[in-house]
């Protein structure tokens, strides 16, 4: 793919976070944008804000766990805007609760969105995209694809489901002979809204796991493999080592996140009686693109950075040193657990 003007991008998860800082960088670069989400009000700012860059924009109230509304958007913005030439699967909820708190109804309603919302997604850019030998379609992932977490064992499952997916669909166009491209783009800890209105049941105000980054390191990141055709693309150092330590040592990711998981998705303030909760209806207000850790959050990444000026050598580099230092935390983990006798 050379450019991006005049192409026409689908984005679910549009009116807020990644999905939001995502319509803002292709809206400069010239594409024509279907935004997917529940939130008119969200919606809303993100259809002004891409008009204001000069993109063509349709804005579409859709909840992607439905799969009949994903489909008649699908062919709305067919018929108003032109053939789909991106669709980026990005719309997920979460719920911040032990799994024995967790209902049954959470646990679909997060599959729902957050899995089975990027099947149907997929299926429907799919039926189009077949048809005329082209197209790029965008799993957005995590590094919690690999390596779950507690307290969010329902979003930790559906990312595992899509990488399972992901990995089926590119096998079956292979087969057939198809060369509609699939990127899955694996993120790091996030300054966006979710822990503002995520479903919660923890005594403190959720957050991301620090280190932080922006969702505009996140766009890039979408932007970049769709340019270049990449299979996978893990963005931010925390995430290969997630991926890397838990292939490696996941005995000791299981204690490390024994011991620290708990504390390093909370923040320090209780949860207020007000709070939102976007779990089943989506909440009022346009959000944007940040959450409240601006003040914490980083815009860049070096990791990242090297991936994109230096290539698969340096990104081998960087496994390399990930493998050593895990091998050094092991062998201090084990130091602590049977002490010298001297």
């Amino acid at each position: 793919m050379t450019g991006w003007r005049d192409r026409v991008v689908v984005i679910t998860g549009a009116s807020a976070g990644v999905g939001r800082a995502l319509a803002r960088d292709l809206a400069r670069r010239g594409a024509s944008l279907g935004l997917l989400a529940r939130g008119a009000e969200g919606l809303d700012g993100a259809r002004s804000e891409a008009e204001s860059a000069g993109a063509r924009v349709l804005t579409i109230p859709t909840d992607v766990a439905d799969a009949a509304a994903v489909e008649a958007a699908a062919e709305r913005i067919e018929q108003e805007l032109g053939p789909i030439d991106v669709w980026v699967n990005n719309a997920m909820a979460s719920v911040f609760a032990p799994i024995d708190q967790t209902r049954p109804e959470e646990f679909a309603r997060v599959t729902h969105v957050t899995y089975l919302g990027a099947v149907h997604g997929t299926l429907a850019a799919l039926a189009r995209m077949k048809r005329r030998d082209r197209g790029t379609i965008v799993q957005v992932g995590s590094a919690l694809a690999f390596r779950g977490i507690p307290l969010q064992a329902a979003y930790c499952a559906a990312k595992h489901a899509l990488q399972g997916f992901t990995e089926s669909l590119r096998a079956e166009l292979l087969h057939d002979g198809h060369h509609v491209h699939v990127a899955m783009v694996h993120l790091p800890a996030l300054n966006t809204p979710q822990f503002d209105w995520s479903r919660s049941r923890m005594p403190r105000q959720p957050q991301p796991v620090p280190p932080i980054f922006q969702p505009e390191l996140a766009a890039d990141a979408i932007r970049w493999a769709v340019e270049r055709k990449r299979r996978d693309v893990l963005v931010g150092w925390p995430t290969v080592k997630a991926v890397v330590g838990n292939s490696l040592v996941p005995w000791y990711v299981d204690r490390y996140l024994a011991r620290f998981g708990y504390d390093e998705q909370q923040t320090s303030e209780p949860v207020p009686p007000d709070r939102p909760d976007n779990l089943f209806a989506p909440v009022p207000h346009d959000y944007g693109a940040h959450g409240r850790f601006d003040a914490r959050a980083r815009s860049s990444s070096v990791e990242w950075w090297m991936v994109k000026h230096r290539g698969a050598a340096l990104a081998s580099v960087l496994a390399l040193g990930t493998t050593a230092a895990l091998a050094a935390a092991t062998a201090a983990f084990a130091a602590l657990r049977h002490p010298s006798t001297r």
